[in-house]
């Protein structure tokens, strides 16, 4: 199974409803947050284990590091978007709000208005890509924005049911589910 990966992109300067290519595709998919205060959000990405790059180093960054943090424009907003896969959530801080796309984003959210704050935005990339979170946490998961709010509820009965199966294989002594595949 492939890794959770995720990006954060800080654009200051720039506003999610510029022109651009990267910023259609962006918004055609994303959930904005208009009343997001993205104040000390580069330091929430730090303590998150966020490694600092730039958009060309990227993609090579996510090889070795579940979490990368880009400074720029619509330069980089593209390479977050180029490097993401199915399994990346790409979140960008612009001047006029916060996006969040990938992942687990609910892209039909369109715009939310509830305010939020660095934390909150941090501790939803955490939830989303599996970062381990500090004990002194107090912010709030964003769950206007998720595609499904009991994601990791979900996540943990699939695995349970996962389990479940392998050990009546086990019990029964038979391998017939994975006796016809050479990975067994």
């Amino acid at each position: 199974m492939a890794d959770k990966k995720a990006i954060l992109v800080n654009a200051k300067g720039m506003k999610l409803t510029d022109a651009g290519e990267a910023l259609d595709k962006l918004n055609k998919k994303a959930a904005v947050l208009p009343n997001a205060d993205t104040a000390g959000l580069a330091d929430k990405a730090a303590a998150l284990g966020g490694v600092k790059t730039t958009g060309a180093e990227v993609a090579a960054v996510l090889e070795k590091s579940p979490f990368a943090v880009l400074e720029g424009a619509a330069d980089a907003v593209a390479a977050a978007l180029e490097a993401a896969n199915r399994r990346t959530v790409v979140v960008v801080a612009a001047d006029d709000g916060t996006a969040f796309y990938g992942m687990g984003i609910n892209g039909k959210a369109g715009k939310v208005a509830r305010k939020v704050d660095a934390g909150d935005i941090a501790l939803t990339i955490a939830t989303i890509a599996d970062l381990p979170i500090g004990e002194d946490c107090e912010s709030a998961i964003i769950y206007q924005v998720l595609k499904d709010p009991n994601l990791k509820l979900n996540e943990l009965i699939k695995l349970q049911e996962a389990l479940a199966r392998m050990e009546s294989v086990i019990e029964r002594n038979n391998r017939e589910p994975w006796d016809k595949h050479d990975c067994a």
